[in-house]
């Protein structure tokens, strides 16, 4: 068996390398931090995703060894694979820089600025993008397009208005479940994320396009105005469950389930599809093996107050006290040689003087 042919890379003057067929962004997130592209629509678990937001643009500076020439244009990372001797600019780029923040303001211009009330809010991957790489204004005039919300089973609710067709709920439907019943109608600006004749998404896996959703176009209908994320605190458990894995985060306050989502990694994906009965049906704490508090990114709102793999000071007072605990309450008369525990200080005549505990 032949070895697996690797490529050397360099993005952001960082070298790697990875096996041939690898995309760009791949690659990138190989390195991680800020090299990674951003990705709105790309999802690694999806077969044919990405290419539809446009948000990891980069710039090739040099095609390969072999073919030194700089591509003429930027290009998809998430749909590029790299080449021997390739190198890459993203964030050291400022074409890269101006080309993503009109892309922002493109995927702004429809989408409703309605983040008090959106349910999506702290842990919005549209608006971290817009934070990191959009701009402060925008020059769109005109009407921005709106649809009615709808419900799509029992435990889905789809907001169009907030939709940037990224296209993620239709490969996970077609690829997780027996017969996908939604998919884009229509073309253009008319085009929309919808059922057939009202249809309901009621496969048991199809509760997984609330998690690919890197908007809230599509939400928990069980969890909907019932509390912000920052306010919950993410466990990881675990239960044994026939239909999938069964590994789970559950979002409590107190004792009270709030809501179960799938585990995800750090580029925000599901790390395994959970079923519906886990997501929907069991919102109790004993219905599930806690593991423990989820890590969280420390730069994530949801991390704030919650305490995970914090490392307690040492303490420094037994150093610089001989090795000594300190004493909270002192009894005077055991820590002094000079006072005598026999002596009642209250029934002295006026104030103590040395006199009054000389021994002879």
């Amino acid at each position: 068996m032949s070895e697996q042919q690797l490529f050397k890379v360099t993005i952001d003057n960082i070298t790697i390398e990875v096996p041939a067929g690898t995309s760009i962004l791949e690659a990138a997130r190989k390195i991680g931090g800020e090299v990674a592209p951003p990705a709105m629509c790309f999802y690694s678990k999806l077969k044919g995703s990405g290419g539809k937001c446009r948000t990891c643009l980069v710039e090739v500076s040099k095609g390969s060894e072999k073919d030194p020439r700089p591509m003429p244009k930027l290009v998809a990372s998430c749909r590029t694979t790299v080449m021997d001797g390739m190198e890459v600019k993203n964030i050291t780029s400022p074409k890269v820089v101006d080309a993503r923040a009109g892309v922002v303001e493109f995927l702004l211009l429809n989408h409703p600025l309605d983040c008090p009330i959106c349910d999506q809010a702290g842990e919005c991957h549209l608006q971290d993008l817009s934070y990191e790489h959009g701009k402060e204004g925008t020059r769109y005039e005109f009407q921005r397009r709106k649809f009615k919300k709808h419900d799509l089973g029992p435990y889905i609710q789809l907001h169009m208005t907030r939709c940037i067709m990224c296209f993620r709920c239709v490969y996970t439907a077609d690829q997780l479940t027996e017969n996908r019943v939604h998919g884009v109608l229509d073309r253009g600006d008319h085009a929309e994320i919808a059922t057939f004749i009202e249809k309901s998404l009621d496969n048991d896996f199809i509760g997984n396009v609330i998690d690919v959703c890197p908007v809230g176009a599509l939400t928990d209908k069980t969890f909907r105005f019932k509390n912000r994320v920052w306010f919950l605190k993410p466990m990881d458990a675990h239960r044994d469950c026939p239909k999938c894995s069964g590994k789970v985060t559950l979002w409590n306050r107190g004792e009270e389930v709030f809501r179960v989502t799938a585990r995800k990694d750090e580029w925000g994906e599901v790390e395994d599809w959970i079923c519906n009965e886990c997501r929907f049906e069991k919102k109790h704490s004993s219905d599930w093996v806690i593991e423990g508090p989820r890590e969280i990114s420390r730069h994530s709102v949801i991390s704030q107050g919650h305490y995970v793999h914090t490392v307690t000071p040492t303490e420094t007072f037994l150093a610089v006290n001989d090795g000594r605990a300190p004493h909270l309450l002192l009894d005077i008369h055991t820590e002094s040689d000079v006072n005598k525990p026999e002596i009642e200080l209250s029934l002295i005549n006026g104030p103590a003087h040395s006199n009054n505990f000389n021994s002879k």
